[in-house]
């Protein structure tokens, strides 16, 4: 049987394996999208179960004696520590940590500097001579107005967990993202009244 001639106009009315065609130049960016919004929503579940650990942890932390007998460490710090990096390490693949614990006087003090009692030049900052409320009790003003630690009755807490992670997919290279998540969650409580607090003393240096 004799085959019919080719012809540049016969090439162009024939749409064999067009599907086959398009499909490959779709199955790239469609794969990206795909793999980005996996790569999301494993970050968004990840930042999720890290917030609901550590607004779980503080609560539990808030009383006088609380109970971290599960998990090591030679202070109620160090305990916590561990509870909140022991609970997220099931979700969180090869992880580091940072947690930061301090303690203020009253809410209006996490982020803020010490309190001025006086400012005697009206400038709206601490000069030698001015009174502040010294809340880490280490005679000297401080921009940072939080003390190490949970602090005690009554205080309020302050929490910050940060985890670098490597990503769920190998996304990267291909959207220009960095190689590893970083994901921070944040928490202030305050400590139940299981004692009288402790007053700051007034400073004027």
């Amino acid at each position: 049987m004799r085959r019919p001639a080719f012809t540049i106009r016969g090439l162009a009315r024939d749409d064999r394996g067009i599907a086959a065609v398009e499909f490959g130049i779709i199955v790239v960016p469609l794969m990206i999208v795909l793999l980005g919004a996996l790569d999301l929503g494993y970050q968004s579940y990840v930042r999720a179960q890290l917030q609901g650990v550590l607004n779980d942890v503080a609560r539990t932390a808030t009383v006088e004696n609380p109970n971290f007998s599960g998990y090591t460490g030679a202070s109620i710090e160090d305990r916590i520590e561990n509870a909140i990096k022991e609970r997220v390490n099931n979700i969180a693949r090869r992880a580091t940590y940072t947690v930061e614990q301090s303690s203020f006087y009253e809410f209006s003090g996490v982020g803020n500097a010490e309190k001025l009692l006086t400012d005697y030049n009206g400038n709206g900052a601490y000069d030698t001579g001015d009174c502040f409320e010294d809340i880490n009790n280490n005679g000297a003003f401080d921009t940072d107005a939080g003390d190490a630690g949970r602090g005690g009755a009554d205080d309020v807490v302050y929490y910050e967990v940060t985890i670098t992670m490597p990503r769920l997919v190998p996304v990267a290279t291909l959207i220009g993202v960095p190689q590893n998540y970083t994901i921070t969650a944040r928490t202030a409580v305050r400590n139940q009244p299981f004692a009288d607090q402790a007053i700051p003393p007034t400073v004027c240096a």
